[in-house]
C-alpha cells in the first residue's frame, strides 16, 4: 500500500511537466505545419493570349473545374457525330477505367474517415491458463469471456485529419481525371469523325477526277483508232488513269484505319462497325475574339494536378505528425465467469477502461526519412502541376496560331480552286476543238484536282485545330457554347 501511495504521488508530481510538455509539442505541431498550396505553386496567368493579343496584364487563377462545359459538339451542327461522342461517353473503355479508379479513390477516402471515427468491437474467447494470472496459483483454471470492446484515437496533432484531406484531394484529382478522359475521348471522337468525313470527301473528288480522266481516255482511244490520235496520247491518259486509281485505293485504306479506330473509340468492335459514305457536312465554328486565358482553370488535367499538390501537402503533415505522441482510448465491457453456464449472470459483469500513449524515441531515422519523403513528393507535385500549366498555354497558343494561319491558307486557296476550275474548263474546250494538246489539259485537271485536295486538307486541318482548341481550353472558350459560324 505505502508503495502504491509513493507511486501516486511521484505521477502527481510529473503532471506539471507533462502537461507543460504536451503544450510545446501542440505548439511545435501547429508551427510546422507545412506552407499551403498558394504559397508553394500560386501561378499567374495573362488575361488573354498572345495570339489575340500582344500585351496582356496578369491577374491570379481560381480553379474552375465545377464550371459546365455543355455538349460542345454540338456547334459542329452534326448529328451523326453528337451521337457518336454520346455513344463514346458510355462505352469506352478509358472513361470507364477511369471512374473505376475514381470510385477506389472514394472508397479509400470513406475509410480514411472511418479512421477518425470511434471503433466498436464485439468478441468472446475461452482461454485455460495457469500461473500468477489465475486465483488458483498453478493449478489449470479456464476463463469464459462475452462482451464489446472500445477504441478510439484521439487526434491531437491532426495525423488523422491529414490523412483523410490528403485522401479527399485524392479524390478530387480523380474526378478531375475522369473529366479530362472523357473530354480527350470527346475530342479524339470528333477529330476521327472530322477526319474520316474528309477523307470521303476527298475520295468522291479523287473519283470525279478519275471518271473525267476514263471519259477522256474513251474519247482518245476512238481518235487513236480514227488515225487523228498518236499512241502516245492514248499511253500517257491510261498512265494517269492508273494512277488516279491507285489514290483512290490510298484514300480507301486511310479510311478504313480511321473508321476502325472510330470503333475503338466507341467501344464497339471494328470489324462490325461502319459509317455509311457522305461527303463532309460539318459547321466550322468561330472564335470568338478575346478568349481570356482564365479558362484554361478548368481544363480538368490542370485541376487534378493543383489537387495532387494538395494531397502531397496533408501527406507532409502527417509524417510531421509521426514526431509527436499517440493518445488511444481504450474500454471494454461485458462478462467472464470460469463456468461456461454462469457467464452471462449479473455477478459475472466486467468492464474495463484505459488509456496508451505512445512515443516514438528511436527509430533508426525512419520518420525523418518518410518527411523527406513526403516534401520531395510536395517538390515533384508543385514542378508537375506547373508544367501541367505551361503545356496547357503553349496548345493553346498552338491552336490559336494554326486557325489564324488556316483561315488565311484557305482564302488563298478558295481562289487557287476557283481560277483552276476555269482554267480546266477553257483547256478542256480548246482540246475538243484541236487548239490545244493533250498535255495541256492534263495539266489543268492535275492542277484543279491538287488546288481542291488541298483545300479539303486545310478545311480538315481547321476542324482539326478547332477541336484541339476547345480541348485545350477545357471545353470551351467562354461563359457560353462556341457559336457555329454564320451563312
Amino acid at each position: 500500500m505505502d508503495s502504491d501511495m509513493k507511486t501516486m504521488q511521484g505521477i502527481r508530481s510529473l503532471m506539471p511537466s507533462l502537461s507543460a510538455l504536451a503544450a510545446a509539442l501542440v505548439l511545435a505541431g501547429c508551427a510546422s505545419a507545412p506552407p499551403t498550396v498558394a504559397e508553394h505553386a500560386g501561378i499567374a496567368v495573362p488575361a488573354s493570349f498572345s495570339a489575340q493579343a500582344a500585351a496582356a496584364g496578369w491577374t491570379q487563377a481560381a480553379p474552375a473545374e465545377a464550371q459546365p462545359r455543355g455538349a460542345w459538339w454540338l456547334v459542329f451542327a452534326d448529328t451523326e457525330l453528337s451521337a457518336l461522342v454520346e455513344r463514346a461517353g458510355e462505352a469506352n473503355t478509358d472513361v470507364q477505367t477511369a471512374a473505376a479508379r475514381l470510385a477506389e479513390a472514394r472508397a479509400l477516402l470513406r475509410s480514411a474517415d472511418a479512421q477518425r471515427q470511434p471503433q466498436i468491437a464485439t468478441g468472446g474467447g475461452a482461454a485455460r491458463q495457469a500461473g500468477v494470472n489465475t486465483a488458483n496459483g498453478m493449478q489449470p483454471a479456464t476463463l469464459v469471456t462475452a462482451g464489446l470492446n472500445f477504441s478510439y484515437e484521439a487526434d491531437l496533432f491532426g495525423r488523422l485529419s491529414r490523412a483523410s484531406e490528403a485522401a479527399r484531394e485524392d479524390a478530387n484529382a480523380r474526378e478531375a481525371l475522369l473529366q479530362s478522359t472523357r473530354l480527350m475521348v470527346q475530342a479524339d471522337v470528333a477529330q476521327t469523325y472530322l477526319q474520316l468525313r474528309s477523307l470521303q470527301t476527298e475520295r468522291q473528288l479523287v473519283e470525279q477526277s478519275l471518271a473525267a480522266y476514263r471519259e477522256t481516255l474513251t474519247l482518245i482511244e476512238k481518235r487513236y483508232r480514227a488515225g487523228d490520235a498518236a499512241e502516245l496520247d492514248v499511253a500517257r491518259m491510261q498512265t494517269e488513269v492508273s494512277a488516279t486509281e491507285a489514290e483512290t485505293l490510298a484514300l480507301e485504306r486511310q479510311q478504313a484505319a480511321l473508321t476502325h479506330a472510330l470503333a475503338v473509340l466507341v467501344g464497339d468492335v471494328a470489324s462490325g462497325f461502319a459509317l455509311a459514305s457522305q461527303p463532309q457536312a460539318a459547321t466550322l465554328p468561330v472564335i470568338p475574339a478575346g478568349v481570356p486565358a482564365t479558362v484554361l482553370a478548368r481544363r480538368p488535367d490542370v485541376s487534378a494536378a493543383q489537387a495532387s499538390v494538395l494531397a502531397a501537402q496533408a501527406r507532409v503533415g502527417v509524417a510531421q505528425a509521426a514526431w509527436f505522441p499517440a493518445i488511444t482510448l481504450t474500454g471494454n465491457g461485458g462478462y467472464a465467469s470460469p463456468e461456461l453456464g454462469d457467464l452471462f449472470k449479473w455477478s459475472a459483469r466486467s468492464w474495463g477502461i484505459g488509456a496508451l500513449l505512445s512515443l516514438p524515441i528511436f527509430d533508426g531515422g525512419q520518420r525523418a526519412a518518410q518527411e523527406e519523403g513526403a516534401r520531395a513528393r510536395l517538390e515533384a507535385a508543385v514542378a508537375a502541376q506547373r508544367g501541367q500549366v505551361l503545356a496547357a498555354f503553349r496548345e493553346v497558343e498552338d491552336q490559336l496560331s494554326a486557325l489564324r494561319l488556316l483561315s488565311g491558307q484557305a482564302r488563298v486557296l478558295g481562289q487557287a480552286v476557283q481560277s483552276s476550275e476555269r482554267a480546266t474548263h477553257l483547256s478542256d474546250v480548246r482540246y475538243r476543238n484541236g487548239l490545244v494538246s493533250q498535255l495541256e489539259l492534263l495539266d489543268a485537271r492535275r492542277n484543279e484536282l491538287r488546288n481542291r485536295r488541298q483545300a479539303l486538307q486545310v478545311r480538315t486541318a481547321q476542324y482539326t485545330a478547332t477541336v484541339a482548341l476547345i480541348r485545350a481550353l477545357g471545353g470551351g472558350w467562354g461563359s457560353g457554347e462556341p457559336q457555329a459560324a454564320r451563312g
